[in-house]
C-alpha cells in the first residue's frame, strides 16, 4: 500500500479528522506482521541518509505534530533515530525565551532549518502558533489568522534553497490518549513524562482539533506536503512514516559525488605504503612476484 498518497493531505482540501480511522492498521493484523516491512524501511533510511549527508547539496526537514501523548518522541526514537546522529538534529519547541518572543513567531525556526547534507526533525514546530496561541488566545485571530499565508511563505522559500519537507500530523483518539496517560501514570520510567497540563488540556481537545484541521487544510502544499498518519497503533505509525520518508528519499535520485583525489595515485600509495609496512614488519611481499 502506497502510504505516501493514502495520508497526504492534497492541496486545497478540506480535513476532517473525526472522519480519519486513528485505529488504521493496513494489511497487517499485528506488529508481529509488520515487523519485517519496517525493519527493511528503517535500514533503507539509514542508507539513505547517508547519502543525503555525502552528496551534500540538498537537505531534509521533518515536522512532527500530534495531540499531547500522540507519539512524536517515539517516532523520533524508533523510526528516525536509525539515522546517523552525525547528520541529524532534533529540535523540540515548547514556549518560547525571552528573546524567541521579542522576534518575529518564524524567527527561532528559521534558526533550525537543516544545512544542505543535514536532517532536521522538529518536535512541536512553527505550527503551534497557529495551534496553542489559538485555543488559549495568545495572539488576536487578526494575528494568528495571518499567520497561514506567512508559514506557507517560508516553507516555500526553505523549498527554493533546497530542503525538501515532510510535514506529519500523528493522528490518535481521545480514548487512546487516555490510555497513554495511565500509561505514564502506572510505570514509574515514564513518571518524567506527566506534566501538569495533560489532562487541563485535554479538556480543549475539540478546538485543538479544529485548529490542526485547519492548519492540515491550508498549509498542505505540493512543496511541503502534511501527511495525517493513523496513530493508534505505533508499530503502524513507524511503518507509515518510514515508507513515507523513504520514498521521498529515493525519488530524489540522489548520487554519492565524485571523488576530489585520483583514486589511481591514492590506490597506488596504499600499496606502496602497505610494502613497507610489510617489510618493516618482516613479511613477505604480495603478489606474482613473490618467491
Amino acid at each position: 500500500m502506497n502510504y505516501s498518497e493514502k495520508f497526504r493531505v492534497k492541496p486545497g482540501g478540506t480535513v476532517r479528522l473525526d472522519k480519519i480511522d486513528a485505529a488504521f492498521k493496513g494489511k497487517h493484523e499485528d506488529q508481529a506482521s509488520a515487523l519485517g516491512e519496517i525493519e527493511r524501511y528503517t535500514q533503507r533510511l539509514r542508507e539513505l541518509q547517508y547519502l543525503l549527508y555525502a552528496e551534500g547539496s540538498r537537505s531534509l526537514l521533518i515536522i512532527l505534530q500530534a495531540m499531547d501523548a500522540g507519539g512524536k518522541d517515539g517516532t523520533i526514537n524508533h523510526v528516525l533515530g536509525n539515522m546517523n546522529p552525525q547528520g541529524v538534529n532534533v529540535f523540540g519547541f515548547k514556549v518560547p525565551s525571552a528573546e524567541e518572543a521579542a522576534h518575529d513567531f518564524l524567527w527561532r525556526i528559521h534558526q533550525a532549518a537543516p544545512h544542505r547534507g543535514q536532517v532536521a526533525i522538529f518536535n512541536r514546530s512553527h505550527y503551534e502558533d497557529v495551534l496553542v496561541s489559538r485555543v488559549h488566545n495568545l495572539v488576536p485571530k487578526k494575528v494568528w489568522s495571518k499567520r497561514y499565508d506567512l508559514i506557507n511563505d517560508f516553507e516555500k522559500n526553505l523549498v527554493d534553497n533546497g530542503t525538501h519537507i515532510l510535514k506529519f500530523y500523528l493522528h490518535i483518539s481521545k480514548s487512546e490518549q487516555l490510555r497513554r496517560f495511565k500509561q505514564r501514570i502506572d510505570d514509574p520510567a515514564r513518571h518524567w513524562k506527566i506534566s501538569a497540563s495533560d489532562y487541563s488540556e485535554r479538556e480543549y481537545w475539540d478546538d485543538y482539533a479544529k485548529a490542526f484541521e485547519a492548519a492540515l487544510s491550508k498549509c498542505s502544499t505540493a512543496h511541503a506536503p502534511w501527511f495525517v498518519i493513523p496513530a493508534n497503533h505505533k508499530w503502524f505509525r513507524n511503518l507509515a512514516v518510514s515508507q513515507i520518508v523513504v520514498e521521498t528519499l529515493e525519488s530524489l535520485k540522489m548520487e554519492f559525488p565524485k571523488p576530489t583525489v585520483d583514486i589511481k595515485e591514492i590506490r597506488q600509495k596504499y600499496h606502496l605504503a602497505e610494502q613497507e609496512e610489510d617489510a618493516k614488519n618482516g613479511k613477505k611481499p604480495k603478489g606474482k612476484n613473490r618467491k
